[in-house]
């Protein structure tokens, strides 16, 4: 078993988790506590999972909530994105990343399932 923070999936989680925290400073105030609060959980959650998968014997229950957690921070983002709260640019960003963390935890998943 790999240590969880060298494993690629981390990494590009923390990338993702950077990339957060940069998109969210500027939005208005009004929102920066509720959206871009709620990005960065669903970012920090996702290296959780990472991690909670990484230990387990069954690894699946984990990679389905992970990905699942990747359809809900796409979904701030791309609302965040619509009401240009960030720039296209950091939209299509994060969306690099979670498409990365996503492969990445399929193919954790299905490797893990056979």
């Amino acid at each position: 078993m790999a240590i969880h923070t060298q494993l690629p999936i981390y990494k590009v989680a923390y990338d993702l988790l950077d990339a957060a925290t940069d998109m969210t400073k500027n939005m208005p105030r009004d929102f920066k506590q509720s959206v871009g609060g709620k990005i960065r959980e669903e970012c920090v959650e996702l290296m959780t999972l990472i991690y909670r998968a990484n230990i387990a014997r069954d690894k699946t229950p984990h990679l389905t909530d992970l990905l699942e957690r990747v359809q809900v921070a796409e979904l701030l983002i791309r609302i965040s994105k619509d009401k240009r709260f960030i720039s296209v640019g950091q939209y299509a960003n994060a969306i690099k990343l979670t498409d990365q963390i996503g492969k990445q935890a399929y193919g954790w998943r299905k490797n893990a399932a056979s």
